[in-house]
């Protein structure tokens, strides 16, 4: 009995990793091929960016909501429903391929794309307590973020190819099925639930729940909220010019093919994976403290990034310097996102961890739409390397002044 409460590897937990490669690879795949088919149809960095800001919004208010959903119904049906929704979301944009509006059409199906994964991610999240020892909850963290950059890794590699062999079309059956697929197998997984009583209507209790989850980030742990604002700052400054910068400098910028974007994104995956495997053989000492280390490796890989769209450097060598420097930056942000969720995990009560981890989450991503949308315009009037050394500066800024807020964490 004893070596089962310590396996890892339960058939739950499994079932919940395998569903999460399955929905994760569909929806790499996809949030690669729709932005890349946007730009190479119009050559715009700008409304690149602008659609990337518009899509990144619905994720930001959706999340909240689905922690407030994991934390009141099993969190089981929450994957399961939401999985089929987006099977169906990929026949919907199939159908009307062709028929509506490029530009509308492109936005409409990334916005309800990044709002069904912000509301799923929490489930999972808030499930792992519930299926993992507190021993193993380290590792199982290491193993979901590992398995979220596998299909970041391979999605990219594998659209790039069959974008540049044959369109979008196989793309979409693909995510398609990808979807379905992990829908039927999620309907198997037991995930224990407690049913909570609710005495006021659905948008009532939702507002009453996230209510209380912001009452304990801003009062009985105000630490996080400290913590929350740093990363908002750092991802205004920094993640943006990143999820514009890469696609946006290589396809546009360096006027490389589908592959070798491809290539790049899947290097970054490469490195999320590196950063989980770490996370997982380094486990307990890796600490909080370190957070602000992690931040500024992750702004010297941009100001390296910059160094590297310097007119005098060749294209190919500025090409995969980007792509080496992505994959660090990857290692880095991984290890440095375990080690934050891992201790949310171990601090929060269990009835208000998928709350509270969503609230975490939104409003630490909540300026990212804002610089997303400014970077695009940037990336379009300004050198790029000028762009991403300004960045990488502000960033590193943010960084140091941060290190007694991740020390405080430890208290």
């Amino acid at each position: 009995m004893k070596t089962q409460k310590s396996a890892l590897f339960t058939r739950d937990f499994t079932l919940v990793v395998i569903g999460q490669i399955i929905s994760l690879f569909g929806n790499a795949i996809l949030h690669f091929a729709l932005p890349l088919y946007l730009l190479r149809e119009t050559g715009s960095l700008t409304l690149f960016g602008a659609v990337n800001a518009c899509s990144f919004v619905p994720m930001l208010l959706m999340g909240p909501i689905g922690g407030a959903a994991a934390d009141r119904v099993n969190k089981r049906n929450v994957m399961v429903i939401l999985d089929f929704l987006t099977a169906g979301l990929t026949l919907c944009y199939c159908l009307l391929w062709g028929k509506a509006p490029l530009i509308p059409l492109i936005i409409g199906t990334l916005m309800l794309l990044y709002a069904i994964a912000g509301a799923y991610q929490p489930a999972v999240q808030a499930s792992l307590p519930l299926l993992l020892p507190p021993e193993r909850l380290t590792q199982g963290n290491a193993v979901i973020n590992m398995v979220n950059t596998l299909a970041n890794l391979l999605g990219p590699v594998l659209g790039g190819i069959i974008f540049g062999l044959w369109g979008l079309g196989p793309i979409l059956a693909i995510g398609g099925v990808c979807f379905f697929c992990s829908a039927v197998m999620e309907i198997f997984i037991r995930i224990p639930h407690e049913r909570r009583p609710r005495s006021e209507g659905v948008l009532a209790t939702v507002a009453k729940d996230l209510g209380e989850s912001w009452k304990y980030i801003s009062k009985e742990r105000p630490v996080f909220l400290s913590v929350t604002l740093v990363l908002a700052a750092f991802n205004l400054l920094m993640s943006a010019a990143l999820i514009v910068g890469v696609p946006g400098l290589i396809a546009g910028v360096l006027g490389m093919s589908d592959a070798y974007l491809g290539l790049t994104q899947g290097a970054m995956g490469l490195g999320g994976l590196l950063g989980g495997m770490l996370a997982g053989v380094l486990g307990s000492r890796l600490k909080p403290r370190h957070g602000s280390q992690f931040l500024l490796l992750c702004s010297g890989m941009a100001g390296v990034m910059g160094l590297a769209m310097l007119p005098s450097v060749p294209e190919i060598a500025s090409y995969w310097i980007l792509t080496a420097m992505a994959l660090t930056t990857m290692a880095a942000a991984t290890l440095f996102t375990i080690v934050l969720l891992t201790l949310v995990q171990a601090q929060v009560p269990g009835q208000l961890l998928g709350k509270v981890i969503a609230c975490i989450q939104a409003m630490a991503n909540c300026a990212s739409p804002l610089g997303q949308a400014a970077y695009g315009a940037l990336f379009d009037s300004l050198p790029p390397w000028a762009v991403l050394l300004g960045a990488a500066a502000l960033a590193a800024l943010v960084a140091l002044v941060s290190k007694q807020v991740f020390r405080q964490l430890e208290l």
